[in-house]
């Protein structure tokens, strides 16, 4: 079964602590975080990941990009990011396909779940997102105390002798 979650994105921002935080600085830097963050979801999870965001906050037509392997939806004017969610739930459905929501807006939610897709609240994915980055954490810290410190294991003496010579000590 191919899942995919669709991101209801101004919301995850004004919902999750470091985005609101981020986004009081720089809204271009907490909606580049949030799609980040959605990529490090995306290789952890496997799923395909839909970011979506209203332009009404964003000058221009609507536009469709890729970026870190994340779809990246900026709505037409006039068209919300829930319309673009809600037609996105009823579009992408299938026999194979389990479609996931992430937003806070329950009137959203209530559509979505109507089209059969799962809710997913944005506190809920702020903390497997969190659950997430710490298990990525831990494989790093694994896989370098694993490591070893030379690509040809020496003995302790003649690793000595090298690093002597290297340093230009007899």
């Amino acid at each position: 079964m191919q899942n995919i979650l669709l991101v209801d994105g101004y919301n995850m921002i004004g919902a999750w602590k470091a985005l609101r935080s981020l986004r009081d600085e720089n809204f271009e830097d907490a909606r580049d975080r949030l799609v980040e963050l959605m990529a490090e979801y995306k290789a952890v999870k496997g799923w395909r990941v839909i970011v979506v965001f209203d332009a009404h906050l964003v000058p221009g037509t609507e536009q469709l990009y890729v970026k870190h392997d994340i779809e990246v939806i900026y709505t037409r004017k006039n068209e919300t990011a829930d319309e673009r969610i809600e037609k996105l739930s009823h579009d992408l459905k299938g026999r194979k396909i389990q479609i996931h929501v992430a937003t806070s807006d329950m009137t959203e939610q209530n559509v979505v779940f109507g089209y059969g897709a799962l809710r997913k609240s944005a506190r809920e994915l702020e903390i497997e997102m969190g659950i997430i980055q710490s298990d990525i954490s831990q494989k790093v810290k694994t896989t370098q105390s694993e490591k070893p410190s030379r690509r040809i294991h020496l003995s302790d003496d003649v690793a000595l002798t090298l690093e002597k010579w290297r340093r230009g000590l007899k």
